[in-house]
């Protein structure tokens, strides 16, 4: 088996195993971390596959700035009462069991199956994940779609100025005449 291909499949294991320890986990902030776990694990899948751009927003959009955002959910909420959030049906954690069980056979069929030329990528698959590539597909291909929703972001970025911003003192006295 290739370095690659053990890569692979080693942080792929470990991507399942921070995500089940994402959904089983009773306290909030250590399921938010495994959950940056899983984010870097995917990360690391997403370098093996030769896609370097993805990696690095990857990191850069989940594990910083989104996870950031939750973080600050969860301590602003500020979870009491634990006991009344415990799941009291058993069904679902026998689905779940099962589910999880269908998957680890699957991941370790997938381990033992020999390389096919399905299995092996091309020699064009290192040029696809690279910034390169990316822009001269986006700014190619997908300009009016990029340009659209630029635009989009513009606007919402203006409503979100109207919005936030505060009276002065001008418009309180120019609303009282």
């Amino acid at each position: 088996m290739e370095l690659s291909s053990f890569l692979f499949y080693l942080l792929g294991a470990l991507a399942i195993a921070s995500a089940v320890s994402t959904v089983m986990s009773r306290n909030p902030v250590a399921s938010a971390m495994s959950l940056v776990l899983h984010f870097f694990m995917l990360a690391g899948i997403y370098l093996t596959l030769q896609a370097q751009f993805i990696a690095v927003l990857q990191v850069l959009v989940y594990a910083g700035a989104i996870m950031v955002l939750i973080v600050f959910v969860i301590m602003l909420l500020n979870l009491g009462d634990e006991e009344r959030l415990r799941e009291k049906s058993s069904l679902r954690r026998l689905i779940a069991t099962g589910l999880g069980i269908a998957l680890l056979t699957q991941l370790g069929l997938a381990m033992l199956a020999s390389n096919t030329d399905l299995t092996m990528m091309t020699s064009k698959a290192v040029e696809v994940g690279m910034v390169e590539a990316i822009g001269m597909d986006l700014f190619t291909n997908y300009l009016f779609a990029f340009e659209a929703v630029t635009l989009l972001l513009l606007v919402a970025v203006m409503g979100a100025l109207i919005l936030a911003r505060r009276p002065s003192e001008n418009e309180k006295i120019g609303s009282e005449i």
